[in-house]
């Protein structure tokens, strides 16, 4: 697709997910905040997210679904490649998947408060006091029957090699004894070049391995964790 085709098809894409979110936002949480319906925030987050991988060419390909635990919170664990990867895995690993996300997206305006309202965990990056805090929260949520996704390499890889995996998300799953689900995700980088905004349409593959045991665990353990759901990842991605 020629770089002009691609700019047009973006530009449609940025403003009718704008426009999606400035309409379905409110009315969402105008709804759901008094009944306390946080499904339907979900499901209006999955049609956003369905209409932007639509319109930007975005396709993907999922494998290994069989492997994901039926009724049990877990935590999936992804590595990161492209900015396409957190649309792509909310719409392919679980309905209502639960997120950590940088704290200062809360201030973003309608979607910060949806993403909050939403049950998704705010960690302060700069203060490690409350980025416990939001850790201890999250596992929390994780008993109460939520699964999460967490990105270990903390930013996307611009190359094929995973970065150091971060404790955090680790931590999490061994305090709330929740499986660890490996994920490998390929195919977005070229979707988004560096330092470009615009969109270009790509298959992007999903692979899911066997989870990976938390019970018994302490924390501990975290590093000897870490090592054999790296080793899960990098496995999916030569697959």
């Amino acid at each position: 697709m020629s770089t002009l085709v691609a700019a047009v098809r973006s530009v449609v894409t940025y403003v009718v997910v704008a426009l999606y979110v400035a309409v379905a936002g409110p009315i969402g949480l105008a709804i759901a905040v008094p009944l306390r319906l946080k499904g339907l925030l979900y499901e209006l987050g999955h049609i956003g997210v369905m209409l932007a991988l639509g319109l930007a060419g975005i396709r993907y390909r999922v494998r290994g679904r069989e492997h994901v635990p039926v009724g049990q919170a877990v935590v999936f664990c992804s590595n990161h490649q492209s900015n396409v990867d957190p649309p792509v895995l909310f719409r392919a690993l679980h309905r209502r998947l639960h997120i950590l996300y940088k704290a200062e997206l809360s201030k973003l305006p309608i979607l910060g408060t949806v993403i909050q309202v939403g049950g998704f965990i705010p960690v302060p990056r700069e203060q490690k006091e409350a980025a416990m805090g939001a850790i201890e929260q999250a596992a929390a949520s994780i008993r109460s029957g939520n699964s999460f996704l967490i990105f270990p390499e903390g930013t996307r890889s611009r190359t094929a090699e995973l970065l150091p995996f971060k404790k955090g998300g680790f931590i999490m799953a061994i305090k709330a004894q929740a499986p660890i689900v490996p994920v490998a995700i390929s195919g977005g980088r070229d979707a988004m070049r560096k330092g470009s905004a615009i969109v270009r349409p790509v298959n992007v593959d999903v692979r899911i391995g066997e989870p990976v045991p938390t019970k018994g665990l302490s924390v501990d353990d975290r590093d000897e964790l870490i090592t054999v759901v790296r080793e899960r990842i990098e496995a999916l991605l030569r697959q």
